[in-house]
């Protein structure tokens, strides 16, 4: 039944949906931000989805993403005063919070976390096995390494956090309405303009879906891919058990399946399992609230066994529940957050993957700044909807996923680890051939992307996962050199492509792109494109094939956002835009013998002087033609072939005969990486993201400053303030043991400047490489990097590096030219 108190309004600017702790959090925030024509409207009573039966864990520690812990950290602070501003208990108890290591991997995974979240902010303390057992005495501590101690960290009530939201949300002039479903979205063209309740319709500018585990069916309903899953997560509470004190820290231990804490006198075990169960695939039901799901003991048992080995002392207590509830998961574990493409003023935030609580506070916060400024003031590139993909709703891929997703949870996250499940859905024409040399392929935002090649006729073992140097790493140096010193060829078909037509296309390309690329025909550009803020929406190449007729090619990742950002900036123009992604079919030649071979196989003139760098004109390949263009990302003379899918086969064939002679093999992904940050290219959503601007990123070589783009006026405020104090550096380790991969953490004269974004190991420089963006207090220069001592923290190590504004390889680009 509607909520009688309060009336359904006519119109309100946002309409939320779900009256989860991640609406409530919206609906405080916006209000807070002065937006309080805003209206929650919940199908029945608060809370009463998944958040309600949540453990309550306000647990800040273990992940390398700032955004992801300034989200939690933010949490963790609005729970501990949200009582003293509503009257309203948030229940939380700062009681400490213990992660433990049992195993190598972990303890190595740990301490770079720990790292890591003490530069963003965190207070973290490694702990010897015995200062756990006197913080949590019954915990078996025999096989333990070290424990990862947050003395602020805690529990909190579900219920009562969300409560407080939803009553800062009212006393700041929102409205809360339960009892009243949404039924759909209502559109006019491609743009919100209401909801349709089960009480009548709401006019509205903005709606957004905060559905929780109901959040897919309702996008789909308007054509917006949401691809949660909900699967079975558990949990037990213990009879009373007299030890068993409130006081004591929260437990953590992932190699056990399992985290521990008191609750009502008892012992709280909860689970996150390696392999799951997937629950209500075809659709969650309209009506389930407060609901549980009945618990499968057999297949559960080995589990819940394993993980009370932790604490011997609840093997031989009675179980008061057994509970078993459903939580959604989404394909990557990242959320899924902000405006869905083609449809304005629909948001979406969803898909927390059981850490809605602990961020709760922080993504209502990000979402509420998003609506009321137009863009996000955090990175967001790694859990934007815009990068889910229609197949992905699947039935098949979103039960076979999950079974994966929530496991991943509490998996040791070494480098390299590929998605198993799910897999062989986008493949290159290509695939059969690549496998036949050996490719060992990965998840490439659903296309096999092969990573590196054990050889022809041979099958790929990537033996174990390690923070060391895998047993590839000879291949994949094999590989990096081949590009180095002779030629590769690599598979690029999931790379994104567009073809942009019409008579105001080269303007429309032009306003949009920080470099001019609407010049001469037959030239490839490198660009980036911005917002009003003059910071990088995108980060891609524009080749102009003709007037009115450009090619755009930018990363798999980037496929729907820059789709999206063409579609909002059209407006009246005369412009069409195609996705020419499936179309087209992208090798790359590579390497100082690269002419030589792609010489061998067309009439067209490759000499420098004819075919010079940026060139891109349609060539002939055998019995084919395409489109070449003379660019790389690899650091070295190249090529980029743009063939069309149906002559990929043909043109393949031919570049392998015409390379045996000058030794050409097959080059990966792996290799791909580590030439690229030898170069020191950028990969947009790696090392530089949506907060980064093209001056402090070392890309203002991109900007012409004498034609107008979007983000111009703002940029050149930036400009005008000089040389910035935070900078994307190149680092190098001088000694070539240590391997780099993510958030290890640079020192300045010993003091913590910034952290690795993106990390390899450069096999021609002879050691780990990586961009780092660092901040000082004054102008950072070469002279400054020079007259600085610089380390690299690796997992609580401090190693020499190098540190240079300029590439550490070929810093004049002459390679690229020759």
């Amino acid at each position: 039944m509607p909520d009688a108190r309060t009336a359904l309004p006519a119109r309100a600017r946002v309409v939320i949906i779900g009256g989860g702790v991640i609406g409530t959090s919206i609906a405080y925030h916006l209000s807070h931000l002065g937006w309080t024509d805003v209206v929650l409207l919940e199908r029945d009573r608060l809370t009463s989805g998944t958040t309600w039966h949540a453990a309550g864990l306000m647990t800040c520690f273990g992940s390398l993403s700032e955004t992801s812990m300034q989200m939690r950290m933010y949490t963790r602070d609005l729970y501990s005063r949200l009582e003293a501003e509503t009257g309203q208990s948030t229940g939380f108890r700062p009681v400490g919070f213990i992660e433990v290591a049992a195993d190598t991997d972990r303890l190595e995974e740990y301490r770079r976390v720990a790292a890591f979240n003490r530069h963003v902010g965190l207070e973290v303390h490694e702990i010897t096995p015995a200062e756990v057992a006197a913080m949590f005495p019954i915990a078996d501590t025999t096989d333990l390494l070290a424990g990862f101690y947050v003395p602020q960290d805690g529990r909190v009530n579900p219920v009562d956090a969300t409560m407080a939201l939803a009553k800062g949300a009212r006393q700041s002039g929102a409205t809360l309405i339960e009892g009243v479903s949404v039924e759909r979205v209502l559109t006019h063209g491609r743009r919100v303009v209401g909801v349709a309740t089960s009480e009548g319709d709401i006019e509205c500018e903005y709606v957004v879906n905060a559905a929780g585990m109901w959040a897919r069916q309702l996008g789909e309903r308007n054509g917006v891919t949401i691809p949660l899953q909900a699967a079975e997560h558990y949990y037990l509470i213990t009879e009373e058990m007299p030890q068993v004190e409130a006081t004591w820290p929260i437990l953590e231990d992932p190699g056990r399946h399992g985290y521990y804490r008191e609750e009502g006198g008892g012992l709280m075990v909860g689970l996150f399992e390696p392999v799951c169960a997937p629950w209500s695939v075809s659709g969650i039901p309209d009506d389930f609230s407060f609901g549980q799901i009945p618990a499968d003991w057999d297949r559960m048992g080995p589990y819940v066994e394993r993980a009370m080995t932790r604490v011997p002392a609840t093997l031989d207590v009675g179980v008061r529940t057994f509970f078993c509830g459903p939580e959604s998961f989404t394909p990557d574990l990242a959320p899924i957050v902000g405006p869905a493409p083609g449809l304005d003023g629909y948001f979406v935030a969803a898909g927390m993957n059981s850490v809605g609580i602990l961020t709760g506070g922080g993504m209502g916060r990000i979402v509420a700044q998003w609506i009321v400024d137009g863009r996000p003031d955090v990175d967001v590139t790694g859990f934007h909807v815009d990068r889910m993909a229609d197949f992905q709703l699947a039935p098949r891929y979103r039960a076979e996923r999950t079974v994966e997703t929530l496991g991943m949870v509490y998996a040791p996250h070494l480098p390299g680890r590929a998605m198993r499940t799910a897999r062989g859905v986008r493949r290159s024409p290509l695939h059969d051939r690549l496998a036949h040399q050996g490719a060992y392929f990965r998840d490439v935002s659903g296309w096999e992307g092969a990573d590196w090649y054990a050889g022809e006729g041979r099958v790929p073992d990537p033996g174990g996962l390690t923070w060391g140097r895998p047993d590839w790493f000879g291949t994949w140096a094999e590989e990096h050199r081949a590009i180095r010193e002779g030629v590769g060829l690599m598979d690029m078909s999931f790379m994104s492509a567009f073809r942009v037509t019409g008579p105001d296309a080269g303007p429309f390309l032009d306003r949009l792109s920080t470099a001019r690329v609407d010049g001469d025909p037959s030239i490839i550009t490198y660009t980036q494109w911005l917002n009003d803020a003059g910071t990088i929406e995108a980060d891609l190449t524009v080749t102009k094939i003709d007037e009115g007729d450009f090619l755009v090619v930018a990363s798999d990742t980037a496929h729907a956002h820059v789709l999206e950002w063409m579609r909002r900036h059209r407006g009246e123009l005369d412009v069409d835009v195609a996705d020419a992604t499936s179309g087209i079919t992208q090798i790359n030649i590579q390497g100082p013998l690269s002419r030589e071979v792609l010489q061998r196989v067309t009439s067209v003139d490759l000499s420098n002087e004819a075919f010079p760098f940026r060139a891109a004109r349609a060539i002939d390949i055998g019995f084919a033609r395409v489109l070449c263009a003379r660019i790389t990302y690899l650091g070295e003379l190249g090529y980029e072939l743009h063939i069309p899918t149906e002559l990929a086969g043909h043109v393949y064939e031919q570049l392998c005969d015409a390379g045996v002679a000058s030794g050409m093999r097959h080059v990966g992904l792996k290799a791909l990486a580590s030439l690229r940050l030898e170069k020191g290219y950028r990969d947009f959503g790696h090392d530089i993201d949506n907060t980064d601007n093209p001056i402090e990123a070392g890309l203002g070589f991109t900007v012409d400053w004498e034609h107008d783009f979007v983000g111009r006026s703002a940029l050149a405020q930036i400009r005008a303030a000089g040389t910035p104090s935070r900078r994307l550096v190149q680092v190098r380790v001088l000694d070539p043991a240590p391997m780099v991969y993510h958030a290890e953490i640079v020192l300045r004269d010993g003091r913590a400047v910034g952290y690795v974004r993106s990390g390899s190991y450069g096999h021609t420089l002879g050691g780990a490489v990586g961009l780092a963006m660092v901040e000082a207090d004054e102008a950072i220069t070469g002279d400054l990097l020079a007259s600085s001592s610089w380390e690299l923290d690796i997992a609580g190590r401090r190693w020499p590096i190098e540190v240079s504004l300029r590439p550490l390889y070929d810093p004049t680009g002459a390679r690229i030219r020759a």
